[in-house]
């Protein structure tokens, strides 16, 4: 009887259990490794610049604008440097693509944080100096995180912090 019981239960919350894991938040940007991500798969065809690639997904190919962050455009000091380095961790790699809360911008660009082998690069590039904190309101997911990011690479003078004042501008709204 107490088996038949026990039986019942593990029936009732197996599947309980099993939903409430699928809903778990997927990401840290802390550098931590993840093992959830859910969102959209592709391969990097293109690296653009330092904050912005084309990924192939089920045969189309689509330009992916970073969430939470932006690098220097072409002409300007460092810019080659954050391009290398957005290279360095998705040239060729299949991506996961997380979405925040608009999905898209002006430009019909996909706006998303991504990840590559359970790294989070737009993260990656802020902690590393290449990129500057910046939100593109209402999409704020880790928000904070990025701002200590930011904060830790500029006292430290990494990437670009070391060579250029273009991030210095204090202002973290675009």
């Amino acid at each position: 009887m107490l088996l038949k019981l026990a039986s019942h239960w593990i029936v009732f919350i197996l599947p309980i259990l099993a939903c409430s894991l699928q809903a778990q938040a997927p990401v840290v940007p802390s550098g931590a490794q993840t093992t959830i991500i859910v969102g959209e798969t592709g391969r990097v065809v293109r690296v653009i610049d330092g904050d912005t690639i084309e990924v192939n997904i089920n045969g189309q190919t689509i330009d992916v604008r970073y969430l939470q962050m932006n690098t220097t455009e072409r002409g300007e000091p460092c810019y080659q440097e954050a391009k290398d380095a957005n290279a360095a961790l998705v040239e060729g790699q299949v991506v996961t693509l997380l979405a925040d809360s608009e999905p898209t911008d002006q430009y019909g660009r996909w706006l998303r944080h991504v990840y590559a082998n359970n790294l989070h690069v737009n993260a990656e590039l802020v902690r590393n100096g290449w990129a500057e904190a910046v939100v593109y309101e209402p999409n704020d997911q880790f928000w904070d995180a990025f701002i200590e990011l930011e904060q830790q690479a500029a006292q430290a003078k990494r990437g670009c912090h070391g060579l250029t004042t273009l991030f210095e501008d204090n202002s973290y709204r675009r």
